[in-house]
């Protein structure tokens, strides 16, 4: 009762200072009417469908709010059952699943398994991290940048991709016009700042980010600094990747002459493409490495992701199979691979397409 009380009288003093609208006070109402009725009366609907009313609002309800406040909120939001015994019931933070679905489902990428897994791991198990986790993914179209970041969201939080706690943003969707950038700016900042209000632990994921303006970046560079709040609000908790093709093709060379020497591809090490990765995003065209991200050095990992060959195709038609309940003989896989695209053309060594049009390849092989 006595946080009922203090939720109340939040609610009139914020009302007071003009901090909500009635059309936010009428979408929080709403969802926790619906939260009640699925939850406690065990009422006949799905408490975590794509509806507007089952969700907690997204836009700026919780601004106003010291992190104090939003704590005390919080702690009677989970008075009524929607937090674990972790805190929040959104997050799941599960490692053992993260390196099992890196194991099982991602091939031939054995440094971004490693990397990845290692980052994410430290930085769960070190709640006194002195910034945000930044993590830099690089390489070609198709070899499971995207897929990566999926994983991470599927065992870090309940409702993977799609949880309250994760936000995408796709650079040339999001923010398609330069002449726009000032206005993208103030929208990005305040997004995160309201994202971290209402889910500390917040992944954000920045696909094709070399296509994102400098300024765009430079705006957002104090969230994922050394600093302990940015005006009152923390962000070290708070995890960024950025999703990038640059790189490419120093990846690419590095694993041809390794396949020209003899050596192993899983002989590839941190220490071979690292600098190389570095370098060509401090050099490369876009506003991703001309921001201060990269000179203030604030990216904590280089992830690279190496080309696929022949038999990576292959688990991963395999799998998009089994995906349909389907299970393939080798000659199908075999057909479904050789339709891909390979380079150097010479020796047709690395597919050209990575794994990311194979879903929808298959549908040619069905019956």
């Amino acid at each position: 009762m006595f946080s009922i009380v203090i939720l109340l009288s939040l609610l009139a003093v914020s009302a007071d200072a003009d901090f909500f609208q009635l059309d936010s006070i009428s979408n929080v109402s709403t969802y926790y009417f619906n939260y009640i009725y699925c939850n406690i009366w065990e009422g006949d609907c799905q408490p975590h469908q794509d509806d507007a009313t089952q969700q907690v609002p997204t836009g700026n309800i919780w601004s106003g709010f010291p992190q104090y406040y939003t704590g005390m909120l919080t702690a009677w939001y989970c008075s009524l059952g929607q937090c674990c015994d972790s805190g929040d019931c959104r997050i799941t933070n599960n490692i053992t699943g993260l390196e099992r679905d890196l194991q099982v489902n991602l091939h031939g990428q054995h440094l971004a398994q490693s990397v990845v897994l290692k980052a994410i791991q430290g930085f769960i198990k070190n709640p006194e991290s002195n910034k945000p986790l930044t993590l830099s993914f690089h390489g070609w179209s198709g070899t499971g940048k995207n897929f990566v970041a999926r994983i991470v969201a599927d065992n870090l939080y309940r409702d993977g991709i799609k949880s309250e706690c994760v936000r995408l943003f796709i650079a040339p969707f999001h923010f398609p016009h330069a002449r726009l950038v000032d206005v993208y700016k103030g929208q990005l900042r305040e997004a995160i700042r309201d994202m971290v209000l209402r889910c500390p632990q917040t992944l954000f994921i920045f696909d094709e980010a070399e296509k994102l303006h400098p300024g765009l970046i430079d705006a957002i560079k104090p969230y994922m600094d050394h600093y302990d709040n940015v005006d009152g609000v923390s962000y070290r908790r708070a995890i960024f990747l950025f999703l990038s093709n640059i790189g490419g093709a120093a990846i690419n060379e590095v694993a041809l002459d390794f396949w020209h020497s003899g050596q192993n591809r899983e002989d590839i090490g941190m220490e071979d493409l690292e600098h190389l990765l570095r370098a060509e995003a401090m050099e490369a065209e876009g506003g991703f490495a001309q921001s201060e991200l990269m000179s203030g050095h604030l990216i904590d990992f280089f992830v690279p992701f190496l080309p696929l060959e022949y038999r990576h195709v292959k688990l991963c038609a395999h799998d998009a199979y089994a995906a349909r309940g389907l299970q393939p003989d080798e000659g199908t896989l075999d057909e479904v691979a050789k339709a891909m695209l390979y380079v150097p053309k010479e020796e047709k060594l690395f597919s050209a397409q990575g794994c990311k049009s194979i879903p929808q390849r298959i549908n040619f092989f069905l019956p």
